[in-house]
């Protein structure tokens, strides 16, 4: 007993001695140590320009210290073509950008075709199903993994994503050819629609709480046809949670309008799908979602799991093309009085101040002293750029039949950019769009025939499914 006792202590010590030795070694090769400290100390020269630098950085704001003023002076906002347009929308603090910008593409089309002073969709009404929808999708998520970990990478992004406010073109097209759609008038603005913080961590915990219970049912082993029915109960909570927030959704309305002479119709009542089909009669189903993403192939289709906010309808698809290809096609729906659709990374290199959108805008690289410089597929690959916001483009400036830069409608009000448009230079339009939705009459054939193609699917962590909000 004592020999085995002393073995056992030996291979221990033995163990032990071998494991610190192997960490010692793993430790002073990858480390810090005191001698690459003092290599970083010497090479950092305090000189004047180094000074004036830290001293700057130490009491201001770094992108007012690195505003290039030089680029600002070379920008203006002046648009040889631009689309006649309503008021400035604003979204608020919500991430519905996705819905405003689908909506605003439509606006001047209704204002011209009623000869309204203007006009304004409920982005309210469209929104309350939007959030419905995307409960269902993650409830039915829950049920198709029930068996899966918690920690399976699939449910901890179901989880991190239950109920985004985010979306995409295809979420705008679904809902619309469901749902219909409404004036503002018919279901107004509320706290929660514009500031939808704390709806969604309360609708989210709900929704975390029936994951729970749909996972313990399925242990239990509930069929899928049980624990659908249960989720017939839960969504009936949601839908309490976001008409006590949101208001409830109309099943009809009257409906009259103002028009540029000051004449006032006749009131009439509508549904939301006659609504939209008699007042809008826009077929969206003729828009087609097109990107730009350097780090794939072109000439390519691809779809994206879990990009939808339906349940029963069609992951997000598009054709990857150069990114010439998708100023083109965007440059003849605007001269054709077209408003375009598009998301991009609204964040990088923007001077909100003055609404301008150029890459130089604010020069990092002279006040730290390094090239700081990634391209755009670098970009994504690091998830340093992803679709982060939709806009319109709602007009062009152009030189010899091209465009050199574009007028933006944002859905951020009246205060933020030059009275809520935007500058956006050609070159910006290469570095951060990665979409546009145009109308398939403006793609050639060899284009559409990419869209009969068996996409590629990625998944669902890709960076272009970053929610566009």
């Amino acid at each position: 007993m004592k020999k085995c006792l002393l073995s056992v202590c030996m291979v221990v010590m033995v163990f032990g001695m071998w494991s610190s030795e192997m960490c010692g070694q793993t430790i002073g090769r990858g480390g810090i140590t005191p001698a690459l400290v003092d290599k970083m100390r010497q090479s950092f020269k305090v000189d004047a320009a180094t000074r004036t630098a830290m001293n700057a950085v130490a009491k201001n704001d770094i992108k007012n210290l690195a505003l290039n003023r030089e680029a600002l002076i070379d920008s203006d906002h002046l648009f040889s073509h631009k689309i006649k347009t309503g008021e400035i929308t604003n979204q608020k603090s919500s991430g519905r950008c996705w819905l405003f910008a689908g909506l605003n593409i439509m606006r001047p089309k209704i204002i011209e075709k009623h000869s309204l002073k203007d006009f304004d969709f409920s982005e309210t009404y469209l929104f309350f199903w939007d959030k419905l929808e995307k409960a269902n999708l993650f409830l039915e998520a829950v049920i198709q993994t029930r068996n899966k970990d918690f920690y399976d990478r699939e449910v901890e992004w179901l989880m991190n994503n239950s109920l985004p406010d985010g979306g995409q073109w295809c979420f705008v097209v679904e809902l619309i050819n469901k749902y219909g759609a409404v004036p503002e008038s018919a279901m107004p603005e509320t706290n929660s629609s514009g500031n939808t913080g704390m709806m969604n961590r309360l609708i989210t915990t709900k929704l975390h709480q029936d994951a729970i219970l749909l996972r313990s049912l399925g242990e239990k082993g509930k069929s899928e046809a049980d624990l659908r029915a249960r989720k017939e109960e839960m969504l009936q909570e949601i839908y309490r949670m976001l008409a006590i927030n949101l208001g409830i959704p109309p099943t009809e309305f009257e409906w009259r309008f103002e028009t540029e002479d000051d004449s006032v119709s006749q009131a009439v009542t509508y549904t939301p799908v006659q609504f939209y089909r008699a007042v809008v009669g826009i077929n969206l189903d003729e828009y087609l979602c097109l990107y730009s993403c350097p780090s794939r192939p072109f000439g390519k289709l691809y779809e994206i799991e879990y990009d939808r906010d339906m349940y029963d309808k069609s992951n997000l698809t598009f054709v990857n093309l150069d990114i010439q290809q998708l100023k083109d096609y965007a440059l003849a729906s605007v001269l054709e009085d077209e408003p375009v659709w598009f998301g991009c990374d609204v964040g990088q290199e923007n001077y909100g101040d003055s609404g301008i959108m150029t890459p130089g805008i604010y020069d990092y690289s002279s006040l730290y002293g390094l090239d700081i410089h990634l391209t755009k597929a670098e970009r994504i690959l690091c998830r340093e750029s992803v679709p982060t916001h939709a806009m319109v483009f709602t007009g062009v400036d152009t030189l010899n039949g091209a465009a050199t830069k574009w007028l933006v409608e944002n859905s951020w009000g009246d205060s933020k950019g030059k009275k809520g448009y935007w500058g956006m230079s050609n070159q910006w339009f290469d570095e951060y769009v990665f979409c546009v939705v145009v109308n398939k009459k403006y793609v050639p054939q060899q284009v559409l025939d990419m869209f009969k193609t068996t996409p590629t699917v990625l998944p669902h962590w890709d960076p272009m499914y970053s929610f566009i909000r």
